[in-house]
């Protein structure tokens, strides 16, 4: 038997919770908030000292760069010079006036008189290693070969040379520098040397001090540099000040670091202009060679302030968490008890003439309550399960016949030879019956499931985004000629039509797409308008070959005939010479006719020349002001492309001139880009409503901006009139040609013809 605790056996279940819930999320975040400000501290504050030693030392390599390129820099020109003006000594002596012992005495004399920094001094070695000038007389004369600094010169003769020497009386081996020139009529090694450590006068500080000032930590922290004697090298406020002899700035801490030398120490600071002290972390290291203290430093409350905002953060969190423990426990246990008492009610309701029912509620919290009328309830249930079960089979015939209905139309779907896609709401594929695969190539795994985006060409897009517009708001799609591809990359002319289908509830589930194969009959379509160009062509060679000749024959026939007239005296002589003048326009028209009909400048001189004969004609036939304007000379390599273009323009105009009763037509021609934009703009009667274009002309205008794969728009112009353009998609067809000054060669006329 399970014992209950009778101080807790009827408390409600919300309190039980809050308090459970309360103590196991104290102890919880008090661990993580501790763990959590632990890390967060020790990361910290190795970060910013890993990052102050860094830069420390590479503030020291800064310096000791700087003060090695100084140190060899004032050695080279010592050297140098030195040289120079050994040469002139010896120039005197070539030049007779002086004798060379007398030149050597000379020089040596000038070589001894130098010092370098406090004990630098100038010798000299021949290329044997004996010391031929020293500042100590009993060096000279020594053989010092055996000395490897020795052996290095006699190697170079000439370059720069660190090594380690101790003069008579240092106790030590100090870091020395020289730099030396070879004289090679007397063989003099001439060096300059001195200490490395008497150099550091020659430092410019400008050399580092903006780098070193221009680091940062956190945002006040600095490096500074500092001398033996407490004057301040590098610092961005106390620059040159003398720490110990400044009264208001505390010493003690520049002690400390020239006591240690290298370290690290906390300390409270306050730099000139600050109000307060704040406790500053440096760490430091000494340069022995110049007496120098390298140190960076950061203040505490700095690199620390993510760690308060942190602790911050995590007590406003365990506040704030606190706070909604209450609310949020007595929203659970609401949530639980909730449901318990109205299932103790529907209970008490359901089982209230039980006649075993006791005259008051069982002892216990809501679980207990629960129990005893659940217990009671199961009897009521087991008498339902009969009625249940019949329900059950009910639904399934239901259900049969559903799939049923699904399968005949799923069969009427597969069966057809048009593509359909089916679609939800969302632009992904849901089925493809059989002939989307035969016909495009795609196989159903590879396309349910998700967009067939990469199907529809780019050019094709503007029409495919509007028809999915009106699928969307609920619209039929009514037959759209368009474009799609094959797997194969291969393109495919199809009629595209579509509706919507909606769910049990009447709310749009999808759409369904059906595409017709109509490449046939754009096939067809095609050999209509070739057919049409060529007949065209075939009757205006025809105008030019046969009508022409024969109109001139007549018109000569004409002109014998009224000089005859003439020699007779004939007063009829005058109405011959007027049927001659209309022969000679019916020539005339008929040669602009049949240019018309067979632009001959298309195929001998390009598309440019072909439009420029067209407004020529339409200006002497129509009187109509018709232009070209063409930035630059415009080449179509694909003389097909150049006669759907020329065509597209021609019907353009006569639209213009026939029907929008046009005074003024203005056609445009540019390459740009990669793609040719053309225009026919007028100043006629203007468009009807856009997109409304059902003329037979307007339809093969577009059909054969479709053969060039270009696209062609119909727009009202903006001070009125009618604006036809057309832009192509493919832009290899178009190139710069030659000017007049460099014609065509024979290949490109033949390319062109062709």
């Amino acid at each position: 038997m399970t014992y209950k605790d009778p101080s807790t056996q009827n408390i409600p279940i919300r309190y039980k919770m809050l308090f459970s819930y309360s103590a196991v999320f104290i102890i919880t975040i008090a661990i993580s908030s501790a763990a959590i400000y632990s890390i967060v501290r020790s990361t910290l504050k190795n970060n910013i000292e890993s990052e102050l030693k860094n830069t420390s030392t590479t503030i020291i390599n800064m310096v000791q760069t700087s003060i090695s390129v100084s140190i060899k820099n004032h050695l080279r020109a010592v050297a140098e010079k030195n040289l120079e003006m050994v040469q002139h000594v010896y120039s005197l002596y070539q030049n007779g006036e002086m004798s060379e012992p007398e030149a050597k005495e000379l020089a040596k004399g000038i070589l001894l008189s130098q010092r370098i920094g406090t004990t630098g001094y100038i010798a000299c070695v021949d290329s044997s290693g004996t010391m031929l000038l020293h500042p100590r007389e009993e060096h000279v004369g020594v053989d010092f070969s055996s000395r490897e600094f020795i052996q290095e010169m006699i190697d170079r003769k000439h370059g720069y040379i660190e090594y380690k020497w101790r003069n008579p009386g240092d106790s030590e081996l100090r870091p020395k520098a020289l730099f030396m020139s070879y004289f090679e009529p007397w063989d003099w090694i001439i060096n300059a040397s001195s200490y490395r450590n008497e150099f550091s006068s020659l430092v410019d500080i400008d050399d580092f001090q903006e780098s070193i000032l221009a680091l940062r930590f956190g945002k006040t922290g600095y490096a500074f540099i500092l001398d033996t004697d407490g004057t301040v090298v590098v610092h961005p406020l106390l620059q040159g000040v003398n720490i110990f002899q400044a009264n208001t700035l505390s010493n003690k801490p520049v002690k400390t670091m020239l006591a240690k030398k290298n370290g690290q120490i906390i300390y409270d600071w306050k730099n000139p202009g600050e109000t307060v002290a704040r406790k500053k972390l440096v760490l430091f290291k000494y340069l022995p060679d110049y007496e120098w203290i390298v140190a960076t430093s950061s203040y505490l409350d700095e690199f620390y302030a993510p760690l308060s905002r942190v602790r911050n953060v995590i007590v406003l969190a365990v506040l704030a968490s606190l706070s909604m423990v209450l609310p949020i426990t007595f929203i659970i246990s609401h949530s639980i008890t909730s449901p318990l008492h109205k299932l103790v009610a529907r209970l008490t309701q359901d089982v209230g003439d039980l006649p075993n029912e006791p005259s008051t509620l069982p002892s216990g919290d809501e679980v207990d309550q629960l129990t005893y009328y659940f217990d009671s309830f199961m009897d009521r249930l087991d008498a339902s399960s009969q009625n249940l079960h019949q329900e059950i089979a009910e639904r399934k015939q239901v259900e049969a016949a559903l799939r049923e209905s699904e399968a005949k139309y799923r069969s009427v779907m597969e069966a057809t030879p048009d593509p359909i896609i089916v679609y939800d709401m969302d632009g992904f594929v849901t089925y493809l019956n059989p002939a989307f695969t035969k016909v495009f190539g795609w196989p159903v795994q590879e396309c349910i499931g998700k967009k067939l985006d990469h199907f529809v060409p780019a050019e094709n897009w503007e029409e495919t985004l509007k028809g999915l517009k009106d699928i969307a708001d609920g619209k039929m799609l009514s037959s759209v000629d368009t474009r799609r591809y094959r797997k194969d990359g291969t393109l495919v002319d199809v009629s595209i039509r579509g509706a919507t289908y909606c769910d049990r509830s009447g709310e749009l589930a999808g759409s369904v797409i059906i595409h017709h194969d109509i490449s046939e009959v754009k096939r067809l379509q095609k050999e209509i308008i070739d057919i049409g160009d060529k007949e065209r062509q075939k009757i205006g060679h025809d105008l030019h070959d046969d009508l022409c000749p024969h109109l001139i024959g007549i018109e000569g026939l004409g002109t014998v005939l009224k000089r005859k007239l003439e020699a007779r005296g004939v007063p009829e002589a005058e109405q011959m010479q007027k049927i001659n003048d209309l022969l000679k326009n019916a020539v005339v028209k008929s040669r602009q006719f049949a240019r018309g009909l067979c632009p001959v400048h298309l195929v001998d001189h390009g598309l440019v020349a072909a439009l420029h004969e067209l407004t020529k004609n339409v200006q002497s036939i129509f009187g109509v002001d018709c232009t070209l304007r063409c930035e630059a000379n415009i080449l179509i390599r694909d003389n097909a492309v150049a006669t759907h273009i020329f065509r597209i323009v021609q019907e353009a105009v006569n639209n213009a001139v026939r029907h929008a009763h046009s005074t003024k037509i203005i056609i445009r021609l540019t390459h740009a880009n990669g793609r040719l934009n053309l225009s026919v703009s007028d100043n006629g009667v203007g468009v009807g409503k856009e997109g409304k274009h059902t003329g037979m002309g307007l339809r093969i205008m577009a059909f054969r901006a479709t053969m060039i794969q270009a696209s062609l728009e119909f727009r009202k112009g903006r001070n009125g009139g009618t604006v036809v353009h057309l832009q192509t998609s493919y832009p290899d067809m178009v190139s710069p040609v030659p000017t007049e000054k460099e014609p065509l060669t024979k290949p490109e006329k033949k390319r062109m013809a062709g």
